[in-house]
């Protein structure tokens, strides 16, 4: 049987009901609907229809890539010049291992080098990456596509949940906080106050986008809906030494100054933030990703791995 003619073409506005139909087919595990896709893709600053490759058999969408390339500085990480990411990629499951795949990656690639950018990244794409790269269970022969072209799995980073019905702080951690507090730490509720403090430590210590998080949690906290957010802090005085935030069932980010970590103090954190989303009505947390040895502070307080993920990159020549 012969490969079918394929036209690869960048995206136009009437392709959203077929792109989404051919999402939800190929990418089952990530659905997606109409309102987050124009929210997420279409409304990104950075979103360039000539990116958003289309490819059609007959006059039929059978698939996509969606990559990016920075329109506007992201921060002081600027354009990133050098760097692209490709956020989403899916061939209709009738249509897969014909030719489609292979030609909207090549195109999509000969696009790049014309961009002069030499680096291709699945998908760690800020702010508005989908997850931190393909699942490695439910896409598997997509990694083996991907690898077989040139692409390194770079990490596996996995995404957690833990139950919070009956969550009650364990015993060591709650020992811990009674040490810390007698060293002067304490970990409570942010407040107005601790706004420039939290984001001029999140700016040193955690960068661009931890920072753009954090201004979003204030913001409804303290300019719209505060009901189904919040932010805990750690801190020494008047000296922030860690934070942790939650967006509905969703923890994070959170995190402690470097040079103060292995001191119980992400531990304590983590479990009263736990316990304030217990409070506020949520049955659980979870949050997309993490590494391995992250995972195991998280694994003490209930979290268990839901997903994994494998990141890549690509290097142009």
């Amino acid at each position: 049987m012969s490969s079918p003619s394929v036209t690869v073409r960048p995206y136009r506005g009437a392709d959203e009901a077929a792109v989404l139909r051919t999402w939800n087919a190929a990418l089952s595990a990530d659905p997606i609907t109409a309102t987050a896709w124009r929210a997420r893709v279409l409304l990104d600053p950075n979103f360039d229809p000539e990116g958003c490759h289309v490819a059609e058999v007959d006059g039929e969408v059978r698939g996509f890539l969606l990559s990016i390339v920075r329109r506007v500085p992201f921060f002081t990480d600027g354009l990133q010049p050098e760097r692209a990411w490709i956020t989403a990629f899916g061939i209709d499951p009738g249509w897969q291992r014909q030719g489609i795949g292979s030609a909207l990656l090549a195109t999509a690639e000969e696009r790049l080098r014309r961009l002069g950018r030499t680096s291709i990244a699945i998908s760690p794409y800020v702010p508005n990456y989908v997850t931190p790269g393909p699942d490695v269970a439910a896409y598997a022969a997509g990694i083996d596509f991907l690898t077989r072209r040139g692409f390194e799995v770079l990490d596996r980073p996995l995404s957690m949940r833990a139950e919070l019905t009956g969550f009650r702080i364990p015993d060591e951690i709650r020992t811990r906080a009674e040490a810390l507090a007698s060293e002067g730490v304490a970990v409570r509720e942010a407040t107005p106050a601790d706004i420039v403090p939290v984001l001029t430590f999140l700016q040193a210590h955690f960068g661009w986008d931890w920072h753009r998080e954090a201004t979003g949690i204030f913001n409804d906290l303290y300019n719209g809906d505060p009901r189904s957010v919040g932010m805990l802090v750690a801190v020494r005085g008047e000296e922030i030494l860690g934070y942790a935030q939650y967006r509905g069932e969703r923890f994070g980010p959170f995190g402690v100054r470097p040079d103060l970590r292995s001191q119980g103090i992400g531990r304590v954190l983590l479990a009263h933030t736990l316990l304030r989303m217990r409070a506020s009505g949520f049955h659980c947390a979870w949050f997309l990703w993490t590494g391995d040895e992250a995972a195991r502070l998280y694994a003490r307080v209930g979290f268990h791995e839901v997903r994994r993920f494998a990141v890549l990159r690509k290097t142009l020549v």
